[in-house]
């Protein structure tokens, strides 16, 4: 630890001097050591940082945030644990123990123990390396489980007995993924035989917990390996059957589809390759999720999935209620995403009229270029002639968005006439029928027969009301399918299914 930089030199001897004073052993143990031996600090300083004290954890803290001159400390007195933030960092102290658990609870007796007992309730051996910042030893390493030798092997690996460390805290199943994934280690043989025996018991863990440890894979580099590390350990299906449900290919008369876990898992980190953007991820994730339940196979035709993306986009928030995901509107962005994936991929490989541009617009509004990224990493064929066609193609549909948007200005548009303005110039009362005229006048915007202004609407809506009084009492509009401008039938979803993204 001596080539430490400036900054982290100064706040280990501070804390050194600090708990010298209250006559307790210190060490810095877990995430910062086990980064340091990968080259992972972080260059801006910004981290957390943990300390074991022989001792009271509490009485540490506020020794050392006397000495750092900081007044930041939160102190947990049940836990027997304090947080001291200090400059960039945040502090975590607590008091060396051992714990031992009952078959039938998950909370542990506590008592206070040596560092070997706290080095001995950690979950990996990577997370067990500490350093001495006591006088006598200052900067030496502990690592009494070969968690170095670990390291440099890339493996994920539990002190103890992995069945014990499972048994006690099932949630380390799911750090065990959490790292490899992270880390791009794999998890030691035993260890994980251990995670494959204890799969059902992570279901008596909250679903906060195991949301929380799932957004840090999906949030890392290639999701995709954790995500196959879950799946091959069986802790996927005891919280995510559905993905589960979409691996495997079935032939009929030599016809086959693609394996969409697999494919899902691609598109994953693609998106992962060109955005952090959580619940973007999230939408790649769920926007196959239908397929197992709308798929079918016709002699002529070969597979489809017909309406996957509407009935996936329904999905959408039961699957986040049951995962412990927000059902506010990171939910809806995923579910919007969900059931727009494919209008893009339509007109990709269309005639790109201005009429559908502006419905994309209106209704992707904001989520257009995270729409138009899932739909681009969507793109998953071996064949690379058809990559490349298929993003050319989507180059020529951004384009013209691009012209759509300046000359009609439809994104996150609000019509130009509103209730009020119907029933005035029409003198009819609140119902449906406002709603049907306001829907024909919207039609009218998207489809182009009149321009995205007031006074065309305007002139419209007289127009509307014109002819219904030639059909119907003016205080009884009904409109005919020759009087909206497109036939609702033409607004069903574009899924037709394909295989061959």
């Amino acid at each position: 630890m001596h080539d430490l930089d400036p900054t982290y030199q100064q706040l280990f001897r501070t804390i050194s001097d600090a708990a010298s004073e209250t006559g307790q052993k210190i060490y810095v143990i877990g995430g910062f050591v086990r980064d340091y031996y990968l080259n992972r600090l972080p260059s801006d300083h910004v981290c957390d940082i943990d300390f074991v004290t022989v001792g009271s954890g509490i009485r540490a803290a506020e020794a050392a945030a006397r000495k750092l001159g900081t007044k930041k400390i939160a102190t947990y007195r049940r836990f027997g644990t304090a947080q001291v933030t200090w400059k960039e960092f945040t502090l975590e102290f607590v008091g060396a123990r051992k714990e031992s658990y009952r078959p039938d609870s998950r909370k542990p007796a506590v008592e206070d123990g040596t560092l070997e007992d706290d080095q001995l309730r950690r979950d990996f051996t990577i997370n067990a390396l500490s350093w001495s910042l006591n006088p006598d030893d200052f900067g030496i390493l502990n690592d009494p489980f070969n968690g170095l030798n670990d390291l440099e092997n890339n493996l994920i690996r539990t002190p103890v007995d992995p069945e014990k460390t499972f048994s006690d805290d099932p949630l380390r199943m799911m750090r065990a993924v959490r790292f490899a994934a992270q880390l791009h280690f794999n998890i030691e043989t035993a260890t994980r035989d251990a995670i494959k025996k204890m799969a059902p018991r992570l279901k008596i863990v909250s679903r906060e917990r195991t949301i929380d440890e799932l957004n840090k894979i999906v949030m890392s580099d290639l999701p995709s390996n954790g995500f196959i590390m879950l799946r091959d350990t069986g802790l996927l299906d005891q919280f995510f059957p559905e993905l589960c449900e979409l691996e495997g290919v079935e032939e009929i008369h030599g016809i086959r589809h693609k394996d969409n876990f697999h494919h899902t898992l691609k598109v994953l980190d693609n998106v992962a390759m060109s955005s952090d953007n959580l619940w973007l991820r999230w939408a790649a994730i769920m926007h196959d999720i239908a397929k197992p339940a709308t798929k079918r196979f016709d002699s002529r035709q070969g597979w489809s999935f017909h309406g996957h993306d509407a009935l996936g986009a329904q999905m959408v928030p039961r699957l986040f209620r049951r995962l412990g995901l927000p059902l506010d509107e990171r939910m809806r962005y995923v579910k919007k995403l969900v059931r727009l994936h494919l209008r893009p991929i339509a007109l990709a490989d269309e005639i790109v009229t201005d009429s559908a541009i502006r419905r994309l617009l209106f209704e992707a509004g904001d989520y257009l270029e995270d729409l138009m990224t899932l739909c681009r990493a969507d793109i998953t064929s071996k064949n690379h002639r058809k990559i490349r066609q298929f993003l050319k193609n989507f180059d020529f549909v951004e384009k013209r968005v691009a012209e759509v948007e300046e000359k009609d200005r439809i994104r996150n548009w609000q019509p130009p006439v509103d209730g009020n303005d119907i029933m005035q110039i029409c003198g009819i009362a609140p119902g449906p029928e406002i709603g049907r005229i306001k829907s024909a006048i919207e039609e009218a915007i998207l489809e182009g027969v009149i321009p995205n202004t007031r006074e065309a609407a305007l002139e419209y809506l007289y127009s509307l009301k014109e002819s219904s009084q030639n059909n119907s009492p003016a205080n009884n509009i009904t409109f005919s399918n020759e009087m909206n401008p497109k036939n609702t039938e033409n607004h069903k979803s574009s899924s037709q299914g394909s295989d061959e993204k």
